[in-house]
């Protein structure tokens, strides 16, 4: 079960990690804005399928075509684990590779967005106060970094592996029968 878990984890994580990255090292410290994001969500879903299949064989070829829910839930939510940690690795690496700092990047994006929006003058200097903290403490340690990588995308991993364990234990997506078994 824990060789499954990583390797499927990790499959997902780099798929992932290494799109994302290979994005970040494109573009460096510029924004892609929200058509790479929503991209960059796109490839995660791809990536995370592996927990569906993983899910699907643990039941059809395990579990004799059946499986509980909590153990299909589980399963799907240890591989996101191992993909989020991968994912955020693999970012990382990107990051020290392309001597990228994408807090400041992010920070200056976000404040020069409020400026033109004309926000008030408090709030601006409360905002720009966050951000220059922020950009900080996300370019200045992996242990701040990390965490926040990896919840881009173990909700989605999370939200994949929810919705996989019900399709399965529901009896979707029936168990491939050998040839010459009696149709159910």
């Amino acid at each position: 079960m824990v060789r499954k878990i990583l390797g499927h984890g990790a499959t997902a994580g780099l798929i992932a990690g290494g799109a994302v990255s290979l994005t970040a090292l494109g573009v460096g410290d510029h924004s892609i804005g929200g058509l790479g994001m929503a991209l960059g969500y796109l490839i995660m879903l791809v990536a995370l399928s592996t927990i569906f299949v993983a899910i699907k064989r643990q039941r059809d070829v395990v579990g004799g075509g059946v499986i509980r829910f909590w153990p299909a839930f589980g399963l799907g939510a240890a591989i996101s684990v191992v993909a989020s940690l991968i994912y955020a690795l693999c970012w990382d690496a990107a990051l020290a590779i392309g001597h990228i700092r994408f807090g400041h990047s992010y920070a200056a994006s976000a404040i020069a967005q409020a400026k033109a929006r004309g926000m008030a003058p408090d709030a601006f200097a409360k905002l720009t106060a966050e951000m220059t903290s922020f950009a900080e403490q996300y370019d200045g340690s992996i242990l701040y970094r990390l965490p926040m990588s990896m919840m881009e995308i173990l909700p989605v991993g999370l939200l994949v592996s929810l919705i996989s364990a019900l399709l399965l234990w529901k009896g979707l997506f029936r168990p491939v029968r050998a040839s010459g078994a009696a149709p159910a």
